[in-house]
């Protein structure tokens, strides 16, 4: 760790990190989903339109087709009656014999007719051929007789009638001269519009079918009802052109409905599909197209949480990289302050203690050559007492001297084996009497050199040294270690299993005057150390655990270049 590094972002400036990565990603995640979806919608209106035009014409072109054949079915039939009433008299069309053979010959021709029958004024049916006997039948009360009356053709609605079998009639009115009129009537059973729709070929799950204008059933439907029912779906009114709505069945089933109606009849031709079987390979497509988007969501969002991570890291790095120099500006700074300071209290107090000195030595010696008296034992011990505590201030003053002392390097090239033995060497009775081992690991490295200062170099490891031989235990272990790190550097490690340092002492360290030592130390050796460390161009790091031990980390430049103060 590096001098007095302490948390630079508080709370505040964490929730404004937060912020900016909230802003980042929400900026991101619009930017590239916005057009995304707008593209996606566009492409699935469209997309839609066409599929529905390419499923809608194919049924409306079937049922179009369908109506056709209908309406050529019953305009003929309605054109050979029509000719029946104006070409033939209307006393041959009460003769038995001539109906016959007319009914003989519509059966032969067009098929379909079931019957023919010749109705007069009264209602009253005056000659018929067919398999049902409705000779003499009265059909004055019926809705088609009275709408053929007033429009000249009918064609009725499929009804039972007398003879209790679904069909529908189409009449023809023919007027006489005498005032009077008579209607030609020919019945058609309704399968013969069923066999139609047969002939259609229409598809399994497709219903077609013919109602009439009040929603009854004139054909057998698939699945929506028997002939005469009532359709269970609700239909607008008839019209010509063939139209297309939506619904849904019982079970709520999508449907579409097709419909259109039957010129010159009361049928409406209705096509019932459903709409998952018409728009299956839609929703297929459909489908594909919302898991495309959902996925590519999905990796828009994760990219963008990446993006704006790394984005908001980096700058935080900046930021923290910007304090950190800043602090380092200020720390050196006040370095320089303490240097100029201690200077000037340690000459200042210099002068004073070696008058104290001198004066305390002078008094000893005149006590020794005197005789013996009762005070004379004490008043040499203390004078032993301020000749001990002048050493140790004028210790500290020099100690605050080497501090402030602006130290010029003086680079030579430095075995880094050579000299790590070599100052083990120094601190090897500070071990011994504590019986603390110090081993050396090169990894190979006999022959790694650096061009650096000696004395300083030297200065640095007995101070880091000192501190580790004070911290272990009686029988403790401290590791060296050096290696190349890479960009012409060298990582040196001072291990050892001692004490270690509080977290809350750690950040300082390298502060002048800060001591764990309560009582002995004076609090410059490390900032001492420090401030060498940067003289060389290097960097120094720690880590400790309380009661596992500490870690040094100095790392080096090879080449030294005192006029830059880091590596060339």
């Amino acid at each position: 760790m590096k001098p007095n590094n302490q948390k630079v972002w508080g709370s505040n400036s964490e929730q404004e990190y937060r912020k900016l990565f909230r802003i980042s990603v929400s900026i991101m995640i619009l930017v590239s989903i916005a057009p995304l979806v707008v593209l996606t919608a566009v492409n699935y209106y469209q997309y839609r339109k066409t599929y529905e035009i390419d499923v809608i014409n194919p049924l409306t072109r079937q049922i179009n087709n369908l109506r056709n054949n209908l309406e050529s079915f019953v305009q003929e039939r309605i054109s050979v009656l029509k000719y029946i009433a104006n070409f033939y008299s209307a006393e041959d069309l009460k003769s038995p014999v001539l109906l016959n053979k007319l009914f003989s010959s519509l059966r032969n021709s067009f098929g379909g007719f079931v019957d023919l029958g010749v109705i007069d004024s009264s209602g009253l049916q005056i000659n018929y051929i067919g398999v049902y006997n409705l000779l003499g039948k009265n059909y004055k009360m019926q809705d088609w007789f009275n709408k053929t009356i007033f429009e000249g053709v009918n064609v009725s609605d499929v009804f039972f009638g007398y003879r209790g079998v679904p069909h529908f009639s189409i009449s023809v009115y023919k007027p006489l001269q005498n005032g009077d009129f008579l209607i030609v009537r020919a019945s058609i059973n309704s399968d013969v519009l069923t066999g139609k729709i047969i002939e259609a070929e229409i598809p399994k799950e497709t219903d077609i079918f013919l109602v009439n204008r009040n929603g009854y059933l004139q054909t057998n439907s698939k699945f929506n009802g028997k002939i005469l029912e009532k359709c269970p779906f609700e239909l607008p009114e008839a019209s010509k052109k063939t139209e297309i709505s939506q619904t849904y069945d019982k079970k709520g089933k999508e449907l579409y409905l097709i419909h259109t109606s039957i010129t010159d009849t009361p049928f409406i031709l209705v096509e019932v599909s459903p709409a998952e079987s018409l728009w299956s390979n839609w929703l297929k497509n459909r489908n594909q197209l919302l898991v495309f988007m959902f996925i590519s969501v999905v990796l828009i969002v994760i990219a963008a949480f990446w993006g704006s991570n790394r984005f908001v890291r980096a700058i935080k790095e900046r930021d923290l990289q910007a304090a950190q120099m800043m602090h380092e500006i200020e720390y050196t700074n006040k370095m320089a302050s303490i240097g100029r300071l201690a200077a000037g209290v340690s000459h200042e107090i210099n002068n004073p203690l070696s008058i104290i000195n001198e004066n305390a030595g002078l008094v000893s010696d005149i006590l020794q050559k005197m005789d013996y008296f009762p005070e004379k034992e004490r008043i040499q011990k203390c004078i032993s007492s301020i000749l001990r505590n002048v050493e140790r201030c004028s210790k500290i003053t020099h100690q605050l001297l080497g501090f402030a002392k602006r130290m010029e390097p003086n680079v030579e090239l430095i075995n880094l084996n050579e000299f790590v033995n070599e100052i083990v060497g120094f601190v090897s009775k500070e071990a011994k009497l504590k019986n603390v081992s110090i081993e050396i690991e090169n990894y190979g490295n006999e022959s790694l050199q650096i061009n650096s200062d000696r004395g300083l170099l030297q200065q640095v490891f007995i101070n880091i040294l000192n501190n580790s031989i004070e911290a272990v235990s009686e029988g403790g272990r401290i590791f060296i270690s050096f290696k190349p790190s890479g960009d012409d550097k060298v990582e040196i490690n001072i291990i050892d299993n001692g004490k270690g340092i509080s977290e809350k002492d750690l950040p300082h360290i390298f502060e002048p005057f800060f001591t764990t030592k309560k009582g002995y130390g004076t609090g410059l050796g490390l900032s001492i150390t420090y401030g060498i460390v940067k003289k060389l161009g290097g960097e120094i790091f720690v880590e400790s655990k309380v009661n596992e031990g500490t870690k040094f980390t100095l790392i080096f430049p090879q080449n030294y270049n005192p006029i830059y103060g880091t590596g060339t």
